[in-house]
């Protein structure tokens, strides 16, 4: 029998494991502050800071710097090692935590603990008694059945994680009503069969990714879930034929037995049982910091068609003019297609004056990579395609025509004479700090070989750069998430991620591997196992490092959409990766950033990997992230569609608020029989709940929109109150296989006299890249109707290429 000393040890280095950010090993003893008293580890608030009246964040955090910063307040807490916080009272729904749970070293002194995900290392001015739980020992949770172990063999119900309860003996492997071939298991998720099982091992597994349910069976088995899987089954299809059933449901709920029928020795403890044939021992964690939002009404937002499609989409992008571009496959698309349309927004009520059908393409734009040039006419381009020689593609278009009138310009392709220097099918695209454009990755024509370098346009003489890591992790890596940070560029491919060089190309740094599905570690996040992945918001002063979100994605083999967010900060001193649970799986997600900083996921399937006829299960509901609210709280469930938006499926956010869904192409047949589900012409928008709320929108005026970094701006407020207002940009967007190139998001200073107000521009190309990008003034929640400004010029004199016959050039 193992003695309750080993028990308790046992979970202290558990603790030490499950947190969501992957923090090392738990401090054993809190460092000691001059004139303050160690208070205990404390949770954050319910849908507030637990220590609301200052904060600061840098990456030279110590206890004695956030004592510094709160010199003028009771009590100070540090968290994620890097954020502090000061108040004189503890907000509602802050509670007491194990001091395991604050582990996170400081990053300024990384022999101190400065808390950790959603968890403070709180002191108190002066001296104190800390409160009664807040001990050098993680609290354990004792079972409300059974206070005491057990002398002989039998579940284990002591040294658990902290929060965690034994809750007894429960079936699993249940028929479906839909198939009696198909057995659903209670908890979806089977994480592994090994020699090493015990219920500690296991619990800490799903802990790590967020389930509140943990079961062994067979002795080496571990299984999570969620406790509301025991009344509703989490199976979806594996099918893409929409005429299946999408997700399947159980003849009966799981039965309860007497705890001494799961009576299965743990393969690795034989001191305890682990479930026995078809019945799991299981455990709930009653601590869950995950909470879903289920807002109801104008809350969750709302879809709506907004008029019929004439092409499927593989590519949207939102031009200058405020018209949206519209690129489809050239050459195996559509019948009588010419792969490019654009539609006027302001003429969505007569389909002939708002559709405008447009040529110039040469070659197969197929899976290529898009972007607005910072050039004075905010260009968009098109890189690499399929196949052959679309692989090497080029192609431009001036946006021209104004609301109501149609444009005359055409995309212009010069195969011959402007081509990439080798083949790219699905590579990425970015503008550099330096204003030249950045071309990465891709595979060398369909299916084929990688293609694990990168390149510059407009060439500078130079060839390729090689990547060894994209050579390394192909087939998983490609439409790669890359964007400039102020130490080089950021570069997410497959579960890795790392700093590049901004003029070598070297990896300057490379961050822990991804955390994936619980299921399977090797979870990625790029095409094929295609997730989504944006820029968190940047507020001035830009200080403070940049953070990024991925979400969903799949795993190989096996095809279990990814049901988690990951977050980090690339540049922090020790980044980490902090997990977050979604409501639902998704792969083949869209992420679209809002002018308040929040961002809306939408489509994707549940099950599956990107590409034709792999995925399925087609997931409909909107789902809000709010990065302000605490974490493990930021994720709340909206509106619904009846569109499935599977493979090639796009959204990005317009100049006036709403969020355009396009697009669907899950299999290429564009007779769409009814096995399939079919090609998507229909046009949506989602409304976010700003736009319902009845709140009138601000609007403004604006002279000067061709902005120098550091610059002050004026404009004047037309409408609305100025007493809250802020400033958002949101970066000009091409939005393609859940990537948004060109993506980002800055809340920049504003100050205001009367109607007339001064915007400070960012105060570079690292913070913010030369381009276009659209202003939105807000009154509180609500935002006006965006104008595009341009940013930092045009650095890379891409105004004046290519000097070629066909090109009109605006010039710098």
């Amino acid at each position: 029998m193992v003695c309750a000393l080993q028990l308790a040890a046992k979970a202290a280095v558990l603790a030490s494991l499950i947190t969501t950010s992957f923090a090392g090993a738990v401090e054993k003893r809190q460092s000691a502050v001059t004139g303050w008293a160690y208070y205990g580890c404390q949770t954050e608030g319910t849908n507030a800071r637990a220590l609301a009246l200052k904060a600061t964040a840098y990456d030279t955090m110590t206890l004695q710097s956030c004592a510094t910063d709160c010199a003028a307040y009771t009590y100070f807490g540090t968290e994620y090692g890097r954020e502090c916080y000061c108040g004189n009272s503890f907000s509602a729904g802050s509670v007491v935590a194990p001091l395991a749970d604050c582990s996170f070293p400081c990053a300024g002194n990384s022999a101190q603990k400065c808390g950790a995900g959603n968890r403070l290392s709180v002191y108190k001015k002066g001296t104190g008694t800390p409160p009664a739980s807040s001990t050098t020992k993680p609290a354990t949770t004792t079972p409300p059945t059974q206070p005491t172990q057990p002398a002989g063999p039998g579940p284990q119900k002591a040294g658990l994680p902290s929060g965690w309860v034994y809750s007894g003996c429960i079936q699993d492997n249940i028929n479906a009503k839909e198939n009696a071939n198909i057995q659903i298991p209670t908890f979806p998720y089977k994480v592994w069969d090994t020699a090493t099982n015990d219920a500690p091992s296991c619990i800490a597994r799903c802990q790590q990714f967020g389930y509140n349910a943990a079961g062994l069976e067979y002795s080496s088995q571990c299984f999570c879930g969620d406790i509301e899987n025991i009344a509703v089954a989490s199976w979806p299809t594996t099918s893409t034929n929409p005429q299946d059933p999408q997700s399947f449901t159980r003849v009966a709920a799981p039965i309860k037995y007497a705890e001494s029928e799961c009576n299965a020795v743990c393969s690795g403890n034989k001191n305890y049982w682990c479930g026995s044939g078809n019945k799991l021992t299981y455990y709930t964690w009653t601590t869950s910091p995950t909470k879903f939002s289920f807002p109801a009404g104008n809350a969750a937002g709302r879809y709506s068609l907004l008029i019929g499609g004439v092409t499927v989409p593989l590519i949207t992008s939102q031009a200058i003019t405020g018209k949206v571009t519209f690129v489809e496959k050239y050459g195996t698309g559509a019948p009588n297609g010419t792969g490019a349309y654009e539609l006027d927004l302001s003429q969505v009520g007569n389909s002939a004056n708002a559709w405008r059908q447009m040529t110039g393409f040469k070659t197969d734009v197929f899976c290529s990579a898009g972007l607005t040039l910072p050039d004075k006419a905010g260009r968009q381009i098109l890189v690499g395609g399929w196949a052959g020689q679309s692989n090497y593609g080029v192609r431009l278009y001036w946006p021209d025509g104004s609301a109501g009138v149609k444009g005359t310009h055409q995309w212009v392709e010069d195969p011959n004479n402007l081509q990439l220097l080798v083949a790219r099918w699905y590579p990425s695209a970015m503008i550099m700090a330096n204003g030249s454009i950045l071309v990465v990755g891709g595979e060398i024509g369909q299916n084929a070989d990688a293609q694990p370098n990168l390149e510059i346009l407009p060439r500078t003489g130079g060839g390729t750069v090689y990547l060894d890591f994209l050579q390394r992790t192909h087939p998983f890596n490609l439409y790669p998430f890359i964007m400039v940070v102020p130490s080089g560029i950021f570069i997410l491919y497959y579960n890795e991620a790392r700093i590049l060089d901004e003029k070598t190309f070297a990896t300057k740094k490379i961050l822990p591997n991804l955390p994936g599905a619980v299921n399977n570690p090797n979870g990625g996040r790029t095409y094929q196992l295609q997730g989504s992945m944006v820029a968190l918001p940047q507020y001035a002063p830009f200080t403070d490092p940049m953070g990024v979100l991925a979400c969903g994605g799949s795993t190989e083999g096996g095809g279990y959409a990814i049901d988690n967010c990951v977050s980090a900060y690339p540049e922090a001193a020790n980044p980490v990766w902090t997990v977050e649970r979604m409501p639902s799986r998704r792969v083949m997600p869209n992420m679209a950033g809002l002018p308040d900083g929040t961002y809306v996921m939408v489509g994707g399937g549940q099950h599956g990997v990107a590409g034709f006829g792999l995925g399925g299960a087609p997931n409909y509901n909107a789902v809000m992230y709010d990065p302000k609210k605490p974490v493990h709280q930021r994720m709340s469930v909206m509106a619904n569609t009846t569109v499935a938006r599977l493979y090639h499926s796009e959204a990005l956010v317009l100049l006036d608020g709403r969020v355009l869904v396009t697009g669907s192409d899950p299999t290429g047949d564009f007779n769409s029989p009814p096995t399939n589900w079919p090609e998507e012409y229909r046009v949506e928008v989602f409304s976010p709940p700003y736009l319902l709320s009845g709140l009138a929108r601000p609007t403004f005026s604006i002279t000067n929109k061709d902005w120098k970094y550091g610059a002050a701006v004026t404009f004047t407020v037309t409408s609305g109150s100025t007493a809250n207002l802020k400033v958002s940009l949101l970066g000009s967007v091409s939005s393609t296989h859940g990537n948004s190139m060109g993506q980002r998001t800055l809340f920049p200073a504003v100050t205001c006299s009367g109607t007339t107000c001064t915007v400070t521009v960012p105060p570079n190309a690292h913070v913010c890249p030369p381009t276009w990008y659209m202003m939105f003034v807000l009154d509180g929640p609500t935002p006006s109707v965006g104008q595009f400004v341009r940013i930092g010029g045009d650095p890379g004199a891409l105004g004046n290429w290519p000097k070629l016959p066909g090109f009109d050039l605006p010039g710098v």
